[in-house]
């Protein structure tokens, strides 16, 4: 209604145009304009349309024929939900989907959509913490095994071999320092090009979701605090309207001056709850669009963060991969030399240079003869 409509005129409220008469809570009044309209006098609903008192027969109420109120948050009537296009279609953005507030699963309570979008960032972080922790784990197996390869190197078991079977097991041996060597380089890679990336990216992410949080969070407190007000001033429409009928019904028991006087303090006073009323509704339709707002750009602002860290962790652990493909060659690299030298094992070989070596003399002993 518009603020020049909510005065009720001194004349006797309007007969009804129908048969069906109005339930006994509602009163029926005429604007300045000359539009009827009705007031629940049990709980202050106001409304266009007339009200039946025929069973099951729906109440348009001004509150809720084109809106729903829930959790002071004013969502549009199933009526117009087909009207209602999404902010970014086909790309299931966080802008579209989070509205609403949702039960606590932990609690009789509720949690908004906004706290959702954030408590998936804060898990996005932890996530992001384990996989450092178990990058962690990783570079402590590696090393512990080239710790443990090179140790193993310097052991001089069969070191007493001799020939080219000696070189391939001497090469062997050296082949694990060198692995272990290997091993070292790709646990500091792992260190340097995927744990601490892991650990540094966003470094202030706690600080900056508490702001997002508390900014968010103040809007919609400031929207509460303002349907709160439209709400009373609501009530203080009715209360007047109830005094302008009053004072209408006792002028017509009794003409006074005094009485007439009244109706015109009354009006006035219903005129002005008008007011006050449209003020307060354009005040929270004010919060309610800056609400709207700043939901919108800090969950595309979450979202952006959200693949930033996505295409961060998936950039890495592809790193992750190509180390140990590297890693891998390195060592088939390493056992290279080692498997030449075990094809070119030749025991008839090295038993003759063992013998060219170790020879006491050539001359063989023969039978006596008599």
């Amino acid at each position: 209604m518009g603020c020049n409509e909510w005065s009720v005129s001194a004349a006797k409220p309007p007969p009804s145009p129908t048969v069906d008469p109005l339930p006994p809570q509602w009163r029926c009044y005429m604007s300045p304009q000359g539009r009827r309209y009705y007031v629940n006098t049990t709980n202050n609903e106001t409304t266009w349309e007339r009200p039946s008192s025929t069973p099951g027969t729906p109440k348009m109420s001004l509150r809720h024929k084109n809106s729903l109120p829930i959790n002071c948050v004013t969502f549009p009537s199933l009526a117009c939900m087909p009207e209602q296009q999404l902010l970014k279609p086909n790309e299931w953005s966080y802008c579209d989907y989070f509205w609403t507030d949702k039960k606590d699963p932990q609690g009789n309570g509720c949690i908004t959509g906004f706290e959702v979008l954030l408590q998936k960032q804060l898990k996005g972080k932890q996530m992001q913490k384990e996989m450092a922790e178990f990058i962690r784990e990783r570079i402590k197996i590696e090393e512990e095994y080239a710790k443990n390869l090179s140790k193993l190197s310097q052991i001089p078991l069969a070191s007493q071999e001799e020939g080219t079977l000696g070189e391939a097991w001497a090469q062997l041996k050296k082949s694990l320092a060198d692995e272990a060597e290997v091993h070292l380089k790709f646990s500091s890679k792992l260190q340097s090009e995927v744990e601490k990336p892991f650990l540094t990216f966003r470094e202030n992410f706690k600080k900056d979701m508490k702001r997002f949080d508390h900014h968010i969070a103040d809007l919609r407190k400031q929207l509460v605090g303002r349907y709160a007000a439209v709400e009373k001033a609501r009530k203080a429409l009715a209360d007047r309207q109830k005094e302008l009928e009053l004072k209408t019904q006792q002028l017509e028991i009794k003409l006074s001056n005094k009485i007439e006087e009244d109706i015109k303090k009354a009006r006035r006073k219903s005129t002005q709850a008008g007011d006050d009323l449209m003020r307060c509704v354009d005040l929270y339709n004010q919060s309610q669009s800056k609400w709207f707002e700043e939901m919108v750009t800090t969950s595309l602002e979450l979202e952006r963060l959200e693949l930033e860290r996505v295409e961060m962790i998936r950039q890495h652990l592809c790193q992750y991969t190509t180390l140990r493909h590297e890693t891998d060659m390195f060592n088939q690299s390493t056992m290279e030399p080692v498997d030449q030298l075990l094809q070119c094992v030749d025991p008839a070989k090295d038993r003759e240079l063992w013998v060219r070596e170790n020879k006491t003399g050539e001359i063989r002993p023969v039978d006596i003869e008599i």
